[in-house]
């Protein structure tokens, strides 16, 4: 296909191309951009064109896709740019410690439960098992299962809480 006939076929629905972009985009100079763009991959398929049933709706298709393109990649940008802005990514010093020195005591009141309670909340909480993997696994009711651990966390959760409130009631 030569360019009088491109043009010949494409210069009819150049109209409707800008305004779908720029009711999309919202922006004149955008809208222009986007259909200098996509007369410019249509041509970069004109030999393809011909085998179209609707040049037009081909078009349309691919304006609507790239100005929805352009819209996820703004609010990217925007969002990120944001977030950027207001965001440490590093945890701080004291954060850290802390975090250190719970998971240290989380594991010591673990080490302490009973061997029944312990193995259940390594199961359950730390390797992720499911209540009916572990119940075949120590050979108990799925029942017995859930109140063992229900008491082991309970006794974690006591522990950790007088530990942070270091003695005071």
């Amino acid at each position: 296909m030569n360019e009088i006939e491109f043009l010949q076929i494409t210069v009819p629905f150049k109209d409707k191309v800008f305004r779908l972009a720029k009711r999309l985009l919202k922006s004149t100079e955008e809208a222009e951009d986007a259909t200098q763009e996509i007369l410019c991959k249509l041509w970069s398929k004109n030999e393809n064109l011909d085998k179209l049933n609707s040049v037009e709706a081909f078009a349309m298709t691919m304006t609507k896709n790239y100005c929805l393109d352009q819209l996820k990649s703004k609010r990217a940008e925007n969002m990120k740019i944001s977030h950027d802005n207001f965001t440490d990514k590093s945890a701080r010093l004291d954060k850290i410690v802390e975090d250190g020195d719970s998971l240290s005591w989380v594991e010591k009141i673990i080490n302490q439960l009973p061997g029944q309670q312990k193995l259940i909340i390594q199961m359950r909480d730390i390797e992720q098992y499911e209540f009916e993997e572990i119940a075949k696994i120590l050979q108990m009711n799925e029942t017995a299962i859930r109140v063992a651990l229900s008491r082991a966390r309970k006794t974690i959760r006591e522990n950790m809480n007088k530990i942070h409130r270091y003695g005071i009631e």
